[in-house]
């Protein structure tokens, strides 16, 4: 799907036609630059590469400048490829939040907030297991049993338990666009997005 980069500005909220109060997301959505065109001769499949946000020369390796000169770009510090957009890019063309006045909604990609090492309750929900009294002591947020002792003898992969929670590539679907605001490439779109404050995501139409 057509789209573009992005940086998650922060949250606030707006007054809806009706008077309501709507919590919304603050997306800067571009400017991005075409940065490489394939097609299905060359590549197998047809893509466009948009990069998103200048890079230093000096931070950015040599292979990654004969890209960016052969494109006839400056060095960008995010790239992501978006297909089926409605009219023909070239290298070097600008892309930015005018993309959404049509759209009704997008699907906002980022990566979650990383929560550290979490326990089963806050990792999956559990709900705790026995009572909290008649000698309960200290287990009400522990996991139980995690499998038999003497066959199959193993824990079964997969098994919901502890650990690293956070920090995964989430998609939500269906946002719904309040406001686009084209002078300051800005997007408000309903709701909460993957990431914390200046975190980089992709907006699909």
């Amino acid at each position: 799907m057509p789209g573009l980069l992005g940086k998650k500005i922060g949250m606030t909220s707006v007054f809806s036609a009706d008077g309501k109060n709507v919590p919304c997301t603050v997306i800067e959505a571009g400017p991005c630059v075409v940065t490489q065109v394939k097609t299905v001769e060359s590549d197998g499949y047809e893509a466009v590469q948009l990069g998103f946000q200048e890079k230093k020369e000096k931070n950015t390796t040599k292979q990654m400048m004969g890209h960016f000169k052969k494109a006839g770009v400056t060095p960008k510090r995010h790239l992501a490829e978006f297909k089926n957009f409605e009219t023909q890019l070239n290298l070097g063309d600008t892309v930015n939040v005018e993309l959404f006045n049509d759209a009704a909604f997008v699907d906002v990609i980022g990566t979650s907030k990383g929560k550290g090492f979490q326990g089963v309750v806050k990792r999956h929900h559990f709900g705790g297991v026995g009572q909290q009294t008649h000698g309960q002591h200290n287990r009400g947020r522990k996991p139980g049993s995690i499998g038999a002792c003497s066959y199959p003898a193993k824990v079964f992969k997969g098994m919901r338990m502890g650990g690293q929670m956070g920090g995964n590539r989430v998609t939500v679907q269906n946002l719904q666009i309040l406001k686009v605001i084209a002078e300051h490439n800005l997007l408000l779109v309903k709701g909460s997005v993957p990431g914390c404050k200046n975190s980089i995501v992709l907006i699909e139409k």
